[in-house]
């Protein structure tokens, strides 16, 4: 996507925009979406009325945390929540397996396995949640931005879908709002919650990699990165957006003049929501 059209876009949801009252919403606490003997739940963000006959596009929210910590309602995970549900969202913000020093279990690829799982929960639940299931997209924060690419770029080709449950539907997603994350995991640091450095284990860094699974058949992306970022550095994000220029992916790299790392749709450098709103809106509203 060229700057000027989703400039244009954006423009025009400003007006859509809701005033500085709180956003009207249906709030659904510590949903079940894994098997029963998993503890991690998901948050659901629902239009405040659902609409005779209507169908609604669905959006994953993926916290961060440097996949050791972080939590589904989170501010900047409640912000985007209440942002996009007040647009006409049904919106699922998850927890998910997280690294735990404590335990031999490796958090990878559960991690996403647990994304992807509430994906196809997503679509199992369209009745209840009167999903437009053709129209799902994902957003996630530094590790769930993550996530939310790995989301967007992986099937079943690269071994990295669950076996269930809801095995019946399907994973894929329609478009990925990146804010943020990781995406060249070969060539930045040694993670701590793989257990292993790069040179232990390259293979493992290699499929954690998000760079590794472009290919030109992967849905389009939003990137949202601060030039301020000490803890995620902003070349991973135009690494990231030389990647799928080079592989012919629709993209649009948004960089924030003096934002740190952690920020949600209304940082006080750019109000963020009128761009991430048009973005959702042209890929998720037929």
């Amino acid at each position: 996507m060229t700057r000027s059209l989703l400039t244009a876009l954006a423009l025009v949801s400003v007006s859509a925009l809701p005033a500085q009252d709180p956003p009207q919403v249906r709030i659904e606490k510590a949903i079940s979406y894994l098997p029963a003997e998993r503890v991690e739940k998901a948050d659901l963000y629902l239009p405040e009325k659902f609409e005779d006959g209507k169908k609604y596009p669905g959006v994953l929210i993926i916290h961060g945390g440097g996949w050791t910590g972080g939590k589904r309602d989170a501010a900047r995970e409640i912000n985007i929540g209440t942002t996009l549900a007040s647009h006409g969202y049904v919106c699922m913000s998850i927890d998910y397996l997280l690294h735990d020093p404590k335990s031999d279990k490796l958090c990878w690829p559960q991690n996403l396995h647990d994304c992807k799982t509430a994906v196809r929960w997503m679509r199992a639940n369209q009745e209840r949640l009167h999903l437009d299931t053709a129209h799902i997209g994902v957003i996630g924060g530094s590790a769930g931005g993550h996530l939310a690419c790995m989301v967007g770029v992986t099937g079943s080709s690269d071994g990295l879908d669950p076996s269930g449950p809801y095995s019946e539907q399907s994973c894929a997603v329609s478009c990925v709002v990146d804010m943020y994350g990781p995406a060249d995991l070969e060539n930045w640091k040694d993670i701590s919650a793989l257990r292993q450095n790069r040179q232990q284990a390259p293979d493992l860094y290699k499929a954690f990699s998000v760079l590794t699974h472009l290919d030109k058949n992967d849905p389009p992306f939003l990137i949202l990165h601060g030039t301020v970022d000490t803890t995620v550095p902003l070349s991973q994000s135009e690494t990231l957006a030389d990647a799928l220029k080079q592989q012919g992916i629709q993209h649009h790299l948004e960089i924030i003049e003096g934002a740190p790392h952690t920020f949600h749709l209304q940082p006080k450098q750019k109000d963020l929501r009128p761009l991430v709103l048009a973005f959702f809106d042209q890929h998720l509203k037929p």
